[in-house]
């Protein structure tokens, strides 16, 4: 379990009551991501408190008539979805700069500037949230936040959130290892095999990886594969 230190409190208000868990809210932020964890090993005391900070507890009736049940693990997943948990600035600055962090990621792997048809480096990206101002929710899902932060961004920085076609024409010698890697990056619309043994195919990415992908390709047969973007 989670030491007493580290854990946060997480409230809940319902039918009059009040609840309160301590928690780890690392184990809490992957939890509203969807992540599998173990509830019970993220609390610092298997307990629902009505006052955590004075050590009461929560009478059974008190959470059988707000949750109906009195199962601990059922009470505390409830809580950390539905209430507030209290981070210090320190916990809270850190998992802002985290999320922050994998919202430029996700940004800068699936949009691309209309105008060019190239996608935006991250620290383009990076600058242009700073610039718009934009708020952080340290437990708000990345893929529920990334519509408001490109909203925020289109008056500052052109981006269009779609996919591309790409054109490959890869060796035979080098077909192997390419062809896995081409099916890693997104869906194969098209796909070829010609008498030489090299492959044709064309491949639908998000438009902010076509850099890595080229590059990839790149790498695996040195320089000898031939790809393009379609109009």
């Amino acid at each position: 379990m989670v030491s007493l230190e580290d854990a946060v409190i997480a409230r809940y208000d319902k039918k009059g009551s009040h609840f309160e868990i301590l928690v780890d809210p690392y184990a809490a932020e992957d939890f509203l991501e969807g992540k599998e964890i173990d509830i019970r090993e993220s609390m610092a005391i298997d307990l629902i408190f009505k006052d955590s900070r004075k050590g009461e507890k929560a009478s059974e009736e008190a959470l059988q008539e707000a949750f109906n049940t009195t199962d601990v693990e059922t009470i505390a997943k409830i809580i950390i979805k539905e209430g507030e948990i209290q981070l210090t600035t320190k916990q809270r600055r850190e998992m802002q700069e985290r999320k922050r962090k994998k919202i430029v990621d996700t940004i800068a792997r699936t949009s691309m500037d209309p105008h060019t048809k190239l996608p935006h480096p991250r620290e383009r990206i990076e600058l242009a949230m700073e610039e718009a101002g934009v708020h952080i929710d340290p437990f708000k899902p990345v893929d529920a936040q990334i519509k408001d932060v490109v909203n925020a961004l289109r008056p500052i920085l052109p981006l269009s959130i779609e996919n591309v076609h790409v054109e490959v024409k890869v060796p035979s010698k080098y077909t192997g290892r390419a062809y896995g890697e081409i099916r890693a990056y997104g869906n194969i619309i098209k796909e070829e095999w010609l008498s030489d043994g090299s492959l044709h195919c064309i491949i639908e990415i998000p438009a902010g990886m076509q850099t890595e992908f080229y590059d990839k390709l790149n790498h695996i047969t040195k320089g000898e594969v031939e790809a393009k973007l379609m109009k």
